[in-house]
This record gives C-alpha cells, structure tokens and sequence, in this order.
C-alpha cells in the first residue's frame, strides 16, 4: 500500500473505537467499505449524487476541498466536514450525520465501484470547509435550477 494511502487508512480508523481492530479487520476482508461512527473525526454532509457533483465541481476550483464520497448505490455525495458541523447544518435536499451515527467508507485505496472517493482523505485531517461547501451547493443548486 502507498504511504499515502496507509497514512489515509490510519487517519479513517481513527474514527472507531479502537482503530487498530479496526484497520486489521479491513485488511482482512480485502479493505472492502465498512462503517465508522460519525462525529468523531468528522461529520458529514450529504446530497444527492448530481447535486453533490455539482457543488464538487465548484469546490474543485479551490484549493484542498477535502475528502468527498460518492455512493452510486444509494444515490449521494458526502462531504466530510469538521465535527459539529451536522448539528446546525439545515438544508433541503441535505442529509448530515453527526454524532450517533455511522457512515461506510471504502479504503483509500480500494476498488469498489458503487462505493468510492471522489476526492480520497489524504491522512492530514484535511476536511471539507463547511463555509465554502455552503457556498458551492448554494452554486450548485443554481446551476442545476437554470438560474443565474
């Protein structure tokens, strides 16, 4: 595995509750997608796939967006933001998981087709910045409406 990607993969098992169960049952099971506990390292934002997209693509003109994932089979696009960010994001269209919840993350460097990142975690702690993810989607949903 690259050190990117390892360093990545020990940022990601961080979340649980003891990451080094964690990472060694991922490398068991071939570092297929498994949950980790939301509100720890990070919250997230989701959308619907072509939304999240959208804002991506506007997100992408700045530098360092921070780790975005896509899930093919349930339709989203979820952001990875500071910790605390879910609890005062409102939004229609717009799902976060905070504390509580879960969220299933594909390795680094894994190869699941219907689970992968967009933009992978680079294993600094580098997150998505919740201002400008406003900003993007704000973007992104005129865009998507035809509006100016």
């Amino acid at each position: 595995m690259p050190p990117t990607a390892r360093t990545a993969a020990a940022w990601l098992a961080a979340a649980a509750p003891d990451p080094r169960a964690f990472l060694r049952t991922w490398e068991r099971t071939g570092r297929h997608p498994a949950p980790l506990p939301a509100g720890r390292q990070w919250d997230a934002v989701l959308t619907s796939g072509p939304f999240g997209r959208t804002a991506l693509d506007a997100l992408a003109r700045l530098p360092g967006p921070g780790p975005v994932l896509q899930d093919r089979t349930a339709g989203t696009v979820a952001f990875l933001v500071p910790t605390g960010t879910a609890d005062g994001w409102l939004g229609s269209g717009i799902r976060t998981l905070g504390h509580g919840t879960a969220l299933t993350v594909p390795h680094p460097d894994g190869t699941d087709r219907a689970l992968h990142w967009l933009i992978p975690p680079d294993g600094t702690g580098r997150l998505v910045d919740p201002r400008r993810l406003e900003l993007a989607l704000h973007d992104a949903a005129a865009r998507l409406t035809g509006l100016p």
